[in-house]
């Protein structure tokens, strides 16, 4: 999305002019320390959430939201402990739109309240019993109390794409009056389709002038596609999480974002974000919840990027901007001989391309027969070696 643009909305032909700003795409609200925390494996102490904290402020994520105060007295103390850390990162807490919470949040010492309350009528009916006219009352209330104390505030519906629209526009266009600093779009349950979110943020940009924070789970696999296409239908702020952790199968994944991003706008995403920190920080979390980075997952998985001659016919990203190097899989019998003539070379070896080649029928020959290991096939290359030697 351009710095400035004028957006038409395509369902009530209203426009709304988007105001200019430095950043092409949107700012991150990094949620691994509260959406994270709702992964079934995680647990993170004081000392976890401190290091990922600080892992993600010197990344350049733009905000790092916390679990609420509301939740336990340690994650009161815990958020009171980063946000005395002097990160670079505005600090946010998630609360319910309730006057409680907020009053407890404002005393955590955080640069802002991530306000949410449910609107579809199966969380009205289920979660909290309030109509939408109860609904609104208490959101001016509670933005007017957190503007009060000089804080950043967002309101956000929860399971807005099951929420009514006309009841959800007309939320968001009352609190948008009285000057919330941005509305939130959750697609809670994951149902959401890249088309839906292009047609309500678009609708949404003709209606406020705030800024338009979007939270996607990815229950249906379209958190990636339903953040980015967010951001072209006028969104400003996505929520993430490393490697997606959270409630169900997570929300939108911090690098699978970066790795769609970069595509669109190399220098940019180049220039904000330590972007070969990623690995480890997902190392790093992945060992507190107990999992493994997935084989699949963008640009750290062991199979992301695998071409040796010239990897743009075959690859988006180059793995050295996220500080990465390639991995080849050279032991099977459609193994290339270039990914062999790779390792020869890895291996500190000499052949010609020849004798490469002969060596890679040879290996494809064992591969036809069992699956070969990679000490399996370093010992071929070793051995092939030592006999080229010989006869040579």
């Amino acid at each position: 999305m351009a710095p400035s643009a004028t957006l038409e909305n395509g369902l009530n032909g209203n426009s709304h002019t988007v105001p200019s700003r430095s950043n092409p795409y949107a700012p991150i609200i990094e949620s691994t320390l509260r959406e994270g925390e709702q992964f079934a494996n995680a647990f993170f102490d004081t000392e976890t959430k401190i290091k990922i904290a600080r892992m993600l402020d010197d990344f350049g994520v733009d905000y790092i939201e916390l679990t609420s105060p509301a939740a336990s007295e340690q994650s009161r103390k815990d958020i009171e402990a980063i946000c005395k850390l002097g990160l670079k990162a505005k600090v946010l807490t998630h609360v319910r739109c309730h006057m409680g919470d907020a009053k407890l949040a404002v005393e955590t010492g955080v640069d802002g309240l991530d306000l949410v309350i449910g609107t579809s009528e199966l969380l009205r009916q289920h979660s909290h019993g309030k109509g939408m006219s109860q609904i609104l009352t208490t959101a001016i209330e509670v933005i007017n109390y957190v503007k009060s104390k000089g804080l950043e505030v967002r309101f956000s519906s929860e399971d807005s794409f099951r929420s009514d629209l006309v009841d959800l526009l007309s939320l968001y266009k009352a609190v948008d009056a009285i000057g919330v600093n941005r509305v939130g779009i959750a697609d809670t349950v994951g149902c959401a389709t890249p088309r839906q979110v292009y047609d309500l943020i678009r609708t949404l940009r003709g209606v406020v002038g705030c800024d338009i924070e979007t939270h996607f789970h990815n229950d249906t696999g379209c958190a990636i596609a339903n953040a980015f296409v967010a951001l072209e239908a006028g969104a400003t702020h996505v929520d993430t999480s490393v490697l997606g952790i959270g409630e169900r199968n997570g929300i939108t994944p911090l690098g699978g974002l970066m790795a769609r991003m970069i595509v669109s706008d190399h220098d940019y995403v180049t220039g904000k974000y330590k972007l070969h920190k990623l690995k480890e920080i997902e190392d790093f979390v992945a060992a507190n919840v107990q999992v493994n980075v997935p084989f699949n997952n963008p640009v750290t998985g062991v199979c992301a990027l695998a071409i040796l001659a010239n990897p743009s016919t075959y690859e988006i990203i180059n793995p050295a901007d996220f500080g990465m190097s390639r991995y080849v899989h050279f032991t099977s019998r459609l193994t290339g001989w270039n990914a062999i003539k790779s390792r020869v070379e890895q291996l500190g070896l000499t052949m010609n391309d020849e004798q490469v080649k002969s060596l890679t029928s040879k290996i494809k020959a064992m591969a036809d027969v069992r699956i070969l290991t990679m000490d399996d096939t370093d010992t071929i290359i070793r051995s092939f070696a030592s006999e080229a030697g010989k006869a040579s």
